[in-house]
Order: structure tokens, then sequence, then C-alpha cells
């Protein structure tokens, strides 16, 4: 029967705060007859609950004289309290405290995890370049630490980073490689964590249905885990995003909610800028100066900076109130200090609101080139590539440009209106007004966006503006056909153009009409349809329009790739595609390319030791084709007899010979339209090469007894761990075949040049095959890791794999694996053994230092000389091959070294 403390471990392993609450009755009366580490749980649960009296007291008790790794538990605690204080600069000097005491400490989970919290925090308000430079300290770390758990709150914290500095795409790739690791080891509270982020990203991104599902399920999590700081930071994001719809009274409900609860000042802080918005919203304007102003008092009570995410931005809502309120040099004046305190933040949108808003008090107090120069800014920043302040950027002109061009004026407030209306949001547009607009004026004006047509006046400036919107608007089909379709009508030259939207096909070209295929938006299907004109300079004019429109969708295309490779963290380490891991920088860069190659058709040669993962690369790349719902078929050259090689790839009919009683397709017509994995090409005899190369160069397939070949679609990735080059210079492998084959190479290394990875792969494996045997909380010491990181693994992966399925079978339930457990080959390979006692491996040799070069570099030569001889079993001409060297360069250099000086009888040679 499991002991109270290891229950209490389990419970706050995996995130179970009230459960864990529940059975800690007797520890709160008697903290002192307790574990340290129990206690300190109990302490952290209490403080995530919202009791931080009694978390703080926990976690001060008898820690003077205790172990450095108890102290600096205790201090991560009292700095996980004073953060859901709000007293954020304490908590981050208790988090340093702890550092500190942890430096060259065994416990790297507990490291790791005080290294994130304070990174967490310094989200809040740090520039982005110094937290880009954290990244590669705390990965390090998290990888050291091994810890699924700790590996996804990293994800997690970047996902933050992404999501505030508008990498919406990528912030959603952190959450889905969160979501998989706590898969492997589950943890409620980072769960619902992940869920909030991924509702907020969703707001952000405009997916109302994907907000709603993830933020619900996160409150009732947090409701079940006690975690008030969830709940709370749900209740807040749901009710942002009523906000925006418009919904004030139920956005009310929610902050108030948030506020009434216990939750973390943040949090707070949040709630309150967002009740501001509100008042805002419904004009009441004295309400809204109140609410501020408590935030403001908050955030000077608690020492809380003006940088901080929710204090920038409740800053600007006071800006918006006094635009609202018409009191434009009041506004200017706070706007100029909010852009000096911000300056150095890197918050992109931020930047992007704070210079709409100038631009358009600047307007009001008739600077205009003070509003040429926030327009320029704001464009610069990225207003016209972040969905979110697009529509805002061309409410903005509108506004600023009505007094100079009112067509245009009017062409982009009808544009805002129809983004407005595809996002669903309402309430922007009353917090950027200072006419007196309503809140259902404003539904009514977006909401009439989406059946008015679009007229484009034949000008020259509202043409050209009309391009670049359609080209800034290819991320929804719907708008950007829209304007291509205004430019079409306005020049004439394709009557009866339209834009067609279906569920199910794409309308093809025929001989009368050109279609420009523009996307797919919620379960649609877009095309902008062309008759085409009977007039040549017309013609010339629709093939231009619709170039501009292809290069919008490729532009589009490009952005997305282009904001993957500039994200904070540009590749996933944890990827669905099976089940692959990719965390060493080689890896980094060998998952880069698949990414990159996977689209095209060219065939892979994956080379590599035994082990290494080749399979697990070739289907990775399979993942990311467009063949990916087609087959992916592995064939093992070795695993066949040679004489049925080419029956079993090709194919045979009935009768072809003795045996073949049916037809048989073969394995490649198998994989027909998907992909054919070819392990261990190498082993494929002479005779089958060239019916191999046919296949490669036409994609013919010839079937024994057939009379005539199949074309077949397939895509070929070949795998060998043997050196094609030599078997190619010994006549074993045709030379046109690997040129055919190795059209783009890709090398995966052993684990050993790879040792980063060891930690996780080990409990990546580890918690697999626990729950293929059935067994719960097996965990490997620190020890053991270190083993197994020293550990050569010649077998590589898979070995690993292995060793880890062994323990996990002969293991107790809750077991602490120790080295002792550890097979007898890794167990013996330690790290104390000295250099001069450590038996040396076949292909290792011992030089002196303090001897003649020449004399150094003989010794050398000669035992590389015997142990290749060894190897290729005395064939000079294998040996030769296999040391890099000519036939008669060997026979000269064995004669010179007086190895079998005499005459090679293999060789026709004469000296």
């Amino acid at each position: 029967m499991a002991s109270r403390d290891e229950v209490a471990q389990f419970h706050f392993r995996r995130g179970e705060h009230l459960q864990l609450l529940a059975l800690s009755a007797d520890i709160l009366r008697a903290p002192l007859s307790v574990d340290a580490i129990t206690r300190l749980a109990v302490a952290h649960s209490l403080a995530v609950t919202g009791d931080l009296d009694t978390a703080r007291r926990l976690a001060t008790i008898k820690t003077e004289g205790a172990p450095d790794s108890v102290r600096a538990r205790a201090r991560f605690v009292l700095g996980v309290a004073d953060e859901r204080a709000g007293k954020l600069d304490s908590a981050i000097g208790f988090y340093e405290e702890a550092l500190e005491l942890l430096r060259g400490t065994s416990d790297l989970s507990l490291l790791a995890w005080i290294e994130l919290y304070r990174f967490r925090l310094l989200v809040e308000g740090h520039s982005v370049k110094a937290l880009l430079a954290m990244l590669p300290i705390l990965k390090r770390s998290v990888v050291r630490a091994g810890d699924p758990q700790i590996s996804a709150y990293l994800h997690m914290c970047t996902a933050v980073l992404e999501g505030e500095t508008g990498g919406i795409t990528e912030g959603n790739r952190h959450c889905d490689a969160a979501e998989s690791l706590l898969e492997l080891a589950d943890n409620a509270s980072l769960r619902a964590s992940n869920l909030v982020n991924r509702g907020c990203l969703a707001i952000l991104d405009y997916r109302p249905g994907d907000a709603v599902a993830a933020l619900e399920q996160a409150r009732q999590l947090g409701l079940t885990n006690g975690d008030r700081a969830v709940v709370s930071a749900a209740n807040i994001n749901l009710a942002h995003f009523r906000l925006l719809a418009g919904e004030t009274g139920e956005a009310a409900t929610l902050f108030q909610k948030a506020l009434a609860g216990q939750t973390k000042r943040l949090n707070a802080l949040g709630a309150l800028d967002g009740m501001a918005k509100v008042h805002l919203v419904d004009s009441a304007f004295d309400l809204c100066a109140q609410t501020l102003e408590r935030a403001t008092v908050q955030t000077s009570k608690h020492g809380m900076l003006p940088t901080l995410y929710h204090s920038r931005w409740a800053s600007l809502t006071k800006g918006r109130l006094l635009f609202r309120q018409r009191r434009f040099r009041d506004c200017t004046q706070l706007l100029a200090e909010l852009d000096t305190e911000t300056a150095t933040v890197g918050d992109r949108p931020f930047r992007v609101a704070l210079g709409q808003l100038s631009a358009l008090v600047h307007s009001r107090l008739g600077n205009a080139k003070a509003v040429a120069h926030e327009l320029h800014a704001t464009e610069a920043s990225g207003s016209t590539r972040i969905k979110e302040f697009q529509p805002q950027q061309y409410f903005v002109v509108a506004r600023v440009v009505e007094p100079f061009d009112q067509l245009l004026a009017q062409l982009s407030l009808a544009r805002s209106r129809r983004q407005w209306e595809s996002q669903g949001v309402f309430s922007t547009r009353v917090e950027l007004d200072d006419e007196g607009i309503t809140l259902e004026a404003a539904r009514r004006d977006i909401e009439a966006a989406r059946t008015a047509p679009l007229v484009l006046p034949r000008t020259a400036e509202t043409i050209t503006n009309a391009i670049a919107a359609a080209i800034d608007l290819s991320h929804t089909p719907r708008l950007a056909g829209t304007e291509l379709l205004g430019i079409i009508r306005a020049l004439d030259c394709s009557p009866g153009a339209r834009l067609v939207e279906d569920s199910k096909t794409t309308p093809a070209d025929d001989e009368q009409t050109i279609v420009l295929s523009l996307g797919e938006q919620t379960g649609l299907t877009y095309s902008l349809v062309c008759p085409l004109p009977s007039e040549p300079v017309k013609a010339v004019l629709l093939g231009d329009v619709l170039r501009l429109g292809r290069a919008g969708v490729a532009l589009e295309a490009a952005r997305r790739e282009e904001r993957q490779r500039g994200a904070l963290w540009p590749a996933s380490p944890v990827e669905e595609q099976a089940g692959a891991l990719f965390i060493a920088e080689e890896m980094q860069t060998l998952l880069a390319m698949v990414r990159r190659i996977a689209p095209t058709n060219a065939p892979v040669l994956i080379t590599g030791e035994t082990g290494t993962g080749k399979e697990v690369i070739a289907r990775t790349l399979h993942g990311y084709s467009d063949r990916a719902g087609k087959p992916f078929v592995p064939f093992n050259c070795s695993a066949t007899p040679r004489d049925m090689l080419d029956a079993q790839l090709f194919g045979h009919r009935k009768g072809a010979f003795t045996g073949a009683t049916e037809h048989f397709p073969g394995v490649i017509r198998a994989a027909s339209g998907g992909t054919l994995f070819l392990d261990e090409i190498g082993e494929t005899t002479l005779d089958l090469q060239p019916k191999l190369l046919r296949f490669l160069e036409n994609g013919e397939v010839h079937p024994i007894g057939e009379t005539q070949p199949t074309r077949v679609n397939v895509r070929v990735i070949a795998a060998t761990n043997a050196d094609l080059d030599a078997m190619v210079a010994q006549g074993r492998f045709r030379e046109d075949l690997l040129y055919r084959l190795n059209i783009i190479p890709l090398h995966v290394p052993p684990l050993r040049s790879r040792r980063e990875e060891i930690p996780v792969l080990a409990q990546h494996y580890l918690d697999k095959f626990s729950l293929e045997s059935g067994k719960h909380g097996l965990r490997l010491s620190e020890e053991t890791v270190e083993y197994l990181v020293l550990y050569k693994w010649p077998g590589n992966v898979r070995q690993l794999a292995n060793e880890m399925r062994r323990m996990a079978t002969l293991a107790d339930n809750g077991a602490i694996l120790m080295p002792e457990h550890l097979s007898a080959a890794i167990a013996a390979s330690r790290r104390t053994v000295p250099p001069s006692q450590r038996a040396l491996e076949p292909t290792e040799v011992v030089v002196r230092l303090d001897q003649p070069m020449p004399a150094a570099t003989d010794h050398l030569h000669a035992a590389m000389i015997q142990h290749a001889l060894k190897k290729c079993q005395g064939h000079m001409e294998d040996t030769a091959a296999m040391l890099g060297v000519s036939r008669k360069g060997l026979y000269l250099k064995r004669q010179r070294l007086g190895l079998d000086a005499g005459t090679d009888p293999s060789s026709s040679l004469t000296p």
C-alpha cells in the first residue's frame, strides 16, 4: 500500500491540487511530522488554490539548516505565492535565490521548473530581445531534466510569448507540442493552462467556436483542480471574446466573476482593463475612468511596472477614453509617455494599436505631417499584416484621409466594415469613434457590409489601394476575392465576373472562362470566375489583375513559411508524425530539411547507422507531404530472400513461376499514390537493380509474367547503413542507380552525437512501455540518466528503446530506476573509470604524444591497415576501398611498414 507521502507526490505530480489538500489535514495540524518535500508540495498547492498565508507559513517552517535542494524548493513556493499576490519583484527575487542554491545541483528537474517560472513571469513585461537570449539556456535546462511536463511548460511559455507578439500560428504549434507531451505525463493544471493559451490564440485568430470550447474546458478543469488563476484567466478571455462580439452584458458578468474570485493580481489587472473597455463601449465614461483608476492604484500598490502586458494595454484604454471624450491634447501627452515607456518591449501589436490611436488624435488636431508619420510607422510595424489590426488600420485611414480624398476614405471605411463583419467584431468600431456612435448602430453598420456590393471608383488612388488590400487580405479568401472583383468591375475587363463559394468543388477553366482559386475559408472554397473579354486590351487588364491575385495567394503562403522560420522557436522538437522527437541541433536541421523537401516527389536516400531512426524520418517526410493520406509502405530488402525480391517488389502473374499460385500486385503497386520506403537498399541484387532504375526513371513496373509494363505513381525513399560509394567501387551496386536514388541525401547522426536527446528519449520510451506493461509512476534517477547519457549506444535509439522496455517490464509500480537496474553493458560504463584503466574498443588505438611525428603516424597507419585487413578478411581490393587508398598505394604502404611485405598474390601490379 502506498504511503501518504507517495500519494501526496502522485497528486502533486498530476497537478491535482484539491485532491492533494483533501489528504493533508493532518499535515496542516502537525507540519513538522512529515517529510519536507511533501510539506512543500502541500504549500505549493495551497498557493495555487489561493491560501497564500498558509502556503507561506508552511514554506518557512524548519528550512534553515536544511539541504540546499529543500531550501531552494521552499523559496520556489514563496515565489509562487508572491507571484499570485502580484508582488512580482519579490517573486523574481525568491526564484533567483532558489536558483543560486541549486547551482551545481543534481536536481535538474527543480532547477528547470524554477527557471521556467521566472521566464514566464518575465514574459509579462520584458523586451522580446532579452527573452530570446534566454531561450537557448532554458532549452538546455529542459533537455537535461528530461521531463515531459517541464518540456510542455516551456512550450506553453513560448506560446504566450508568440501570441503576445502576433505569432498566432506558431503559438498554436507550441500548444500542440505541449498537449502531445502531456499525453506522456499528464498534469491537469498544466493541461488547463494550455487550454487557456489555446482559447486566447483562437480569439486573436477569430475562431469563436474553438475559443469558447477551449476556454470552457479550461474553466472546468480549473474548478476541478482548485486552480483559481486558471479559472479567472478562462473567465477573462471568455469575457474579452464576448466584448469583441458586442455582448457587453455577458462580458461584464464574466469580468466581475474574475474580480470577485481570489486570483492572481496580474489576472485582476486584466479583468479591470476589460471592465473599463465594457464601460467605454457602453459610453459610460465616468465608470470607465473609475475602473482605470482602480487598475492604476493596483499597479502602484503592488509595484507592478507600467511595461507589464495588462498595464500597458490598460494605459492604451485610457488613451481611447480621452479620445472618445475629445480631450485630444491630454490624449497626445499620454500616448507620448506610453510610447517612451514601452519602446523596448517589442510588442508589435501594441505598437500598432498605439500608432493607430496617435494618428487619429493628430488628425483631430490638424497635424497632417504627424498623421503621415504615424501611418507609415504603423504600416512598418505590421498593421496591414496582423489580422487583428487590419480593419482598425482601414478605419483609421478612412478617418484621417477624409478631409483630403473622400473616395479613398469611403473605400477604406467599407473595407474595415467587411473585415469586422467577417471576424464578428463590433466593439472596436465604437472604441475608435469620437463621434458618439452607439454599439447597436455600429453593429447594424457592420452587419450590412456582408451584402453591400463593392463599388470601386475608377481612379488611380482607389485602384492602387484596392490592389494592395487584395494582397494583404489573401489570408481571408472571401475578402481578397471581393477586392479583386471590385477591381475587375472598375476596369470593366470581364463582364459577368463573379466570386463563387462552394463547399464541394472548385470550378474549372474552360475555353470561355478563367478561374482563380483563392483558397478555403470556414469549410468553403472561394474562386473568382471570369469570362474572357472579347477585346484585347481588356484581356490584358484581366490577366494583370488575375496575376496580382495569384501573387497574393503565393505571398500569403510565403508569409506563413516566413513566420515559421522567424518564430521564437523555429522547429517543434516533438512531432505528431510517427512520434518522432527532434531536439538536438543536428536533428532540428534535419527536420527543417524534411519539411522543405516533403512537397516534392524527388527520391530521397537516408543514411545512418542501424537503429538511428531512418524509418521514423521516412514516415515524418511522408506525413508532411501531399501524399500523407495515401499509403506508406515499408519494405526491408534484407528481410526477403534475394531470389524473391523481384516478385515481391514488382509483382507477378499467376503461374509465372513455380509457386506463383495467384496474381500478386507487388509492394510498389501497393504503395500507389503514396510513399514506398526501401530499407537496406544496399542488399538488392545486381540483377534487380536495372528494374529499380527503370522504375525510378519512368515510373513503370514490369511484373513477372506480364507482357506490358504498368505505370505507377509512387514516391521512393531509400535507406541504408552501408557505404554505397564503396559498394559502387567494389562493383556490388550500380553507380547510375545510386545517382538516381541520391538526389536528396539525408544523414541521421548516431545517438552518441546527439546526447542531449537521451534524457527526453529515455523518459519518452519509459512512459510508453510503462503503459504497455500496465505500470505507473516509473522514473529514472539522476544517476541512471547520467549513465544513459555517457553510454556509447552502438545500437542507437533502437537499443535505448529496448533498454527502457526491459526496465519497465521488470520494475515495480512507482519504482525509481537506479543504475543497478540497467543491463550489464550499460552499468559497466561508469564515468568514474579512469582512461588509463579502461579497456580499449576494437576500433581504438593509443598514440603517445611524446614521440616524433613520423613514428606516431607510422604507428597509426600500421594499426589502421591491420584493422582493415582483418575486417576485409585479407581481401586487398576491399581493404584499399575501406582505407580510401588505391591497391598500389596500399601495397607500397604495407611494404614500407613491414606489414607482410611480400608480393600481393591478388594483384597484377608490380612495384
